[in-house]
């Protein structure tokens, strides 16, 4: 059994506040400079996890990731014909 997964972009005030972040799902990436995390949960859940974060005081916005719902079958993806050369070159 498979859960769907989906991205939760959290932007925070202070980096020791992450341990408190790691609770609500998977850490996958911590940003120092910019003050955000990425945090993987199950989709059924998102809802609740996304109000549960923007209730916590150091934690100043909360994004969903689209990746689930971007179409990533091509049509008419035929490849370059110069770009195919090139790597046949070596270059």
């Amino acid at each position: 059994m498979r859960m769907d997964r989906q991205g939760l972009v959290v932007w925070f005030k202070h980096m020791k506040n992450l341990k408190q972040i790691k609770r609500y799902g998977n850490l996958i990436y911590a940003s120092k400079r910019l003050k955000y995390a990425i945090v993987y949960v199950n989709q059924t859940d998102i809802d609740q996890i996304e109000k549960k974060l923007l209730k916590l005081p150091f934690v100043s916005k909360v994004e969903k990731s689209y990746k689930p719902y971007v179409r990533t079958s091509y049509e008419n993806a035929k490849p370059d014909k110069a770009k195919q050369y090139d790597y046949k070159m070596g270059i």
